[in-house]
């Protein structure tokens, strides 16, 4: 029998990971389809969340839901830009896509309160 030596010891280490890797069974993150949802509540002068974060693709629709006990508006900073009125009720959605990767926030501004910063990836 012939030895391999400590190289080639490690190469075969490195190849035993490398096919244990691929047969996983996990798939990866969807890219593509569904939706980002942000839940917002406002109560008074308190938002949730203030400065939130949450992730998106262009594209890709986002969906704010919105719980609220007072009349506002929320303003998306993106290109182009979105502006909803926020009645004092529950149960209100508001739906958007961005074209423009890059950070994008969403404003309450009555309140003058970031609510989130949605990161849009290309």
């Amino acid at each position: 029998m012939r030895s391999t030596g400590a190289w080639g010891s490690t190469v075969l280490a490195v190849a035993a990971l490398v096919s244990g890797c691929s047969s996983t069974t996990e798939e990866p993150p969807a890219t593509t389809g569904g939706e980002t949802t942000v839940a917002i509540r406002i109560a008074g002068r308190t938002v949730q969340p203030t400065n939130g974060r949450a992730e998106a693709r262009v594209g890709q629709p986002i969906v704010l839901k919105v719980d609220s006990d007072t009349a506002d508006e929320l303003h998306v900073h993106s290109d182009p830009a979105h502006t909803f009125a926020v009645e004092p009720r529950a149960g209100q959605e508001f739906r958007f896509t961005v074209t423009v990767p890059g950070q994008v926030e969403v404003e309450l501004h009555e309140a003058g309160k970031t609510v989130t910063t949605l990161q849009v990836r290309p």
